[in-house]
């Protein structure tokens, strides 16, 4: 009964102009301007929960148009979780196929970025590996790096990543970056970092997060890119507080 209750609840408050079931005033009856008044009032969280998740996505369109997307965004898509900085996971898709933004096609991958930023930001603390760590490997070729709790990848086909950095400046100037960049989002400590990998360091940094072993990564990354060079990108990497520890082969 509770669970319908809410059920109804929600619907009213993200659908048409109803009223939930048995919601009345004191006097018994019921009061739609009372309650649009209570739906406004949520509807004005969620969109303020996505300009500040969003700034830069927010920037690049305008706030005319971003909070008309985030209305559209919101009547479609309920929040799943009662922390609201989780609230908007989903916008990255909703924009892919938001017709009003289709001439902006790289508008997804600096909102996934942005995303990634949120969840990088409020992740759980964890140990940082050094590359002083590395010495300690007794079968080198047979470990796996196990990623920060922070760290992500986001494979982006724009230059999210520098039209990101470019709008962290009061004045953003044109960028010369194209084509697809693969960005590591990490907080090894205090802040979150948002870091371009180089071309060739991408494919062994996504085959190290999704769990190949050293030697298994540098091979496919080498057979794909001459110009890949294993021990640069793996001090890079670990440089950047992209890993947590390393394990062993045949250890728990």
């Amino acid at each position: 009964m509770v669970a319908t209750s809410q059920a109804q609840f929600a619907a009213a408050l993200f659908g048409p102009e109803t009223m939930p079931l048995g919601l009345t005033t004191a006097r018994g009856e019921a009061d739609q301007s009372r309650f649009a008044v209570y739906r406004n009032n949520v509807s004005v969280a969620l969109i303020k929960a996505l300009e500040g998740r969003f700034p830069v996505t927010r920037r690049i369109v305008g706030d005319v148009f971003f909070r008309a997307m985030a209305h559209a965004f919101i009547a479609e898509n309920k929040p799943k979780s009662p922390l609201i900085f989780e609230y908007g996971d989903a916008l990255p898709s909703f924009i892919e196929n938001f017709e009003p933004a289709a001439g902006l096609s790289y508008l997804a991958d600096v909102a996934r970025l942005e995303a990634g930023w949120t969840d990088a930001y409020h992740a759980a603390e964890g140990p940082v590996l050094a590359a002083s760590d590395l010495g300690a490997m007794r079968q080198p070729m047979q470990c796996r790096f196990i990623a920060h709790p922070s760290a992500m990848l986001v494979k982006c086909s724009h230059p999210a990543g520098t039209i990101w950095a470019a709008n962290q400046l009061a004045e953003v100037s044109p960028i010369a970056a194209s084509g697809a960049e693969t960005i590591l989002i990490v907080r090894p400590f205090a802040d979150v970092h948002v870091h371009i990998l180089p071309v060739q360091d991408a494919l062994f940094a996504e085959r190290l997060f999704t769990g190949f072993n050293l030697g298994d990564a540098g091979q496919e990354a080498l057979s794909r890119n001459d110009h890949f060079d294993f021990g640069t990108a793996l001090v890079g990497l670990v440089a950047l507080g992209a890993f947590a520890a390393i394990e062993e082969k045949g250890t728990t």
